[in-house]
Formats: structure tokens, sequence, C-alpha cells
């Protein structure tokens, strides 16, 4: 489909610590984050000469972290936001700033702090300081506001539409949790049952806590380059072998039904149809998953399963340790880390390259990662590979 397939690949990874405490700015996590990414490439700094930053919720990072880093003639500098899309796109832009000349070596970074002493993850996320007046209003003084709201409304029509049940809902978060265990830099490791589950206070019907993403600080980075500079750096190289993005709108009204038939299935065409690949051939997939819901409806729109068999699809283990498809293999946002999109892509490098440790998969060969915004409004997918195009 297209000559890109291939023609990058991603070359380094950095990760500060993961952790519900204060301990510095978004924009020093960020400046950490790279300078991590860059040694563990086996670059140095002046080896880099595009930079693109995504700040979280607080936007606590802009370009002005190119002076922090004392990064001098770079070609390349922009601060993107497509919600928590943006990383499978930054990597995605980098790749094809790569392919047409106007980088060599591009390092894409996200951080956040959103937790500092006195303020509560709801606070952070929740969405409930101003907003709109008169009728676009109504919906604030109802208590609609923040994501748990949207989310759950569209869980809720799922349900309505397709029977897809609370121990549905439950059977993601145990799996993910099963991974998070074997995982060293995952927040929540300890055990989890169904009763655990059903038992987590209730944040909004049909939401449990267990349900929900685990606000983080801290920052990822990741460093793009061109496949064939890739073979020679420090790690082995993860290819760029298919992307694409989906972005349908919302249009809020009757029948639009964007709750439940998202951007995903765009961004599956693009992206499956540039890296020459089915289903069939997709080993591991890393989601973006601020919900246990949002990985049910993903996994139907990439055409794991038929629409509304999200469900049944995800119960019996399918997507734990030793299932058919293993899936958020760090425990992704629910248990691991929420690094917003680069929850996903790091996990996904991580596991391309066979540094997963405990919870590597033993089969690698095509990693799928898809990366969400807005409330089911954007999305990136990705198809990374440890084997250079043919």
């Amino acid at each position: 489909m297209s000559n890109v397939s291939g023609v990058a690949a991603i070359a380094g990874l950095g990760m500060t610590e993961m952790t519900r405490e204060y301990t510095k700015s978004a924009s020093g996590l960020a400046a950490d984050a790279v300078r991590l990414a860059i040694e563990d490439a086996g670059l140095i700094k002046e080896d880099i000469d595009g930079l693109l930053i995504n700040a979280g919720v607080t936007q606590g990072v802009s370009t002005g972290l190119q002076r922090s880093l004392g990064m001098r003639n770079l070609k390349l500098v922009n601060h993107m936001n497509a919600q928590g899309s943006t990383a499978g796109q930054m990597v995605q832009f980098a790749s094809l700033a790569v392919d047409a000349g106007l980088a060599s070596t591009v390092v894409c970074v996200f951080a956040d702090a959103p937790l500092r002493p006195g303020t509560s993850a709801g606070a952070a996320y929740g969405g409930g300081g101003g907003g709109p007046m008169g009728l676009r209003g109504m919906g604030l003084s109802y208590g609609f506001f923040g994501a748990n709201t949207s989310y759950a409304l569209a869980a809720r029509r799922h349900m309505a539409l397709y029977g897809t049940t609370q121990d549905q809902l439950g059977a993601v978060a145990m799996s993910n949790r099963k991974w998070a265990g074997m995982n060293p830099a995952a927040m929540q490791r300890a055990p989890m049952t169904l009763e655990d589950y059903h038992g987590s206070r209730w944040i909004i019907e049909p939401f449990h806590l267990l349900d929900c993403t685990l606000v983080t600080n801290g920052a990822v980075a990741v460093i793009v380059t061109s496949a064939e500079r890739a073979r020679e750096l420090k790690q082995p190289p993860v290819y760029v072998l298919g992307m694409g993005q989906g972005h349908p709108g919302n249009p809020q009204h009757a029948g639009a039904e964007n709750e439940v038939n998202t951007g995903a299935v765009l961004a599956r065409e693009t992206a499956f149809g540039m890296a020459g690949i089915t289903n069939a051939d997709v080993d591991a997939c890393e989601l973006y998953d601020c919900y246990t819901y949002t990985t049910i409806v993903t996994l139907e729109d990439y055409g794991f399963c038929e629409k509304g068999e999200g469900g049944a699809f995800v119960s019996g283990g399918t997507l734990e340790p030793g299932g058919a498809l293993p899936t958020n293999t760090g425990g992704g946002q629910l248990s691991g880390y929420y690094m917003w999109g680069m929850t996903p892509v790091s996990e996904a490098i991580i596991q391309v390259r066979g540094q997963g440790g405990e919870r590597q998969v033993p089969k690698h060969d095509c990693v799928l990662v898809s990366t969400q915004g807005g409330i089911l409004d954007h999305h990136a997918a990705l198809v990374l590979s440890p084997h250079a195009k043919n």
C-alpha cells in the first residue's frame, strides 16, 4: 500500500519512575525521560535533530523543553495534542519526517504531573471547574462533566445494545492485573479476584474504581530514526511497519453512536493495509485502556471479534498470560501506569525487543498498538515488529 512501511524504526526508550507522588515538574520529568531515551539508544544529545512534545492534562511541558535540554539547531519541533492518541501520532509523524528528510533522529516525549499534594486524581481529571453557560452548561448542572461520565454512558450503551455484563468488564481488569504482577514498573501488582473487583467502590455506574485508569506522574520518551541507522545502534530496532488514524467526529446527536463505533475501524484499515497484515498475524495488542470498556470496544473495532461480541471475547482468559491474544502485557493503564498513549507504545517496544522478562510474550513478530483520545474521538494505530520489511 505504501513504501513508508518499514522505513523508520524506534531506537530508544526512556521512562522515568511512575509514581503517585509529586517529585518534580512535568517539564523536569520530560527532560529526564529524553536523557534516558538518548542513553538507551546509545546516542548523544547532539544526534537529536527533531523534538515532538505531548503535554498531559496539566500542560506542563512546552517547546521550551528544547532550551532546558540544551538542544541546538533542531530541524523539527512541535507541541502536539490530540489527547491520548497523540503518542501514536507522534511516532507516525516522526517516521514520516525521517522518510522525507526533514529530520534524521526525532525524540517524542510525553510528560505529566497531575498529582500534587492536596490534589486528588478526580480533581486533576474531573473537569468540574468553570464551563460553558446557558444551554451548553446544563450538563454540568446535572453532574455531567469529566471523562468518567462520558465513558460510563458509552459502556451503558454497549450493555444495552449487546448484553455486555459487569463480569466481562471485570475480566478486563483482572487480566491487566495478572500482567502487572509480572511488571516491576507497574503500580498495582497485588493479585485481584472478581470479588475484589466487585467490592471496589463505585465511581460512576457501571464503573468501579478498578474499571478506571491509574492516574500517574511520570514521563516516557521514544526515539525514531531510519531503519538503517537503527540497526547500527545499541538496542534491537523496533520497525514501524504500519500506521493509521481514524477520526470519525462526534456530532453528539441521536443516532451518531460514537460510543460504540469508534475511529479504530479507520485506523485499522490504513495501518493493516500498509503493513500487509490481517488480524491473524497479530501476536499481541497494546491498547489504550483508560477504562475496562475501552478495551472491549477497541478489540471489536480492530476486528478481533464481531461488533457486540467484545464482552464474550475478553472472558475466559483470552487476553491473559497464556491466552490466545495477549493484551496490555505490562498491566496497561488500569494496573500499570497512565502515560496517555505512551503506556501502550512503551510496552509494545519492550515486547518487540524481547525485553519483557517474566511477562515477555513468546511470539512477538507483530504487535498492534492503539492509542485513543477524547471520548473515543481520535485513534492512532501502529504495527510494530522486530523484523525489517521484506
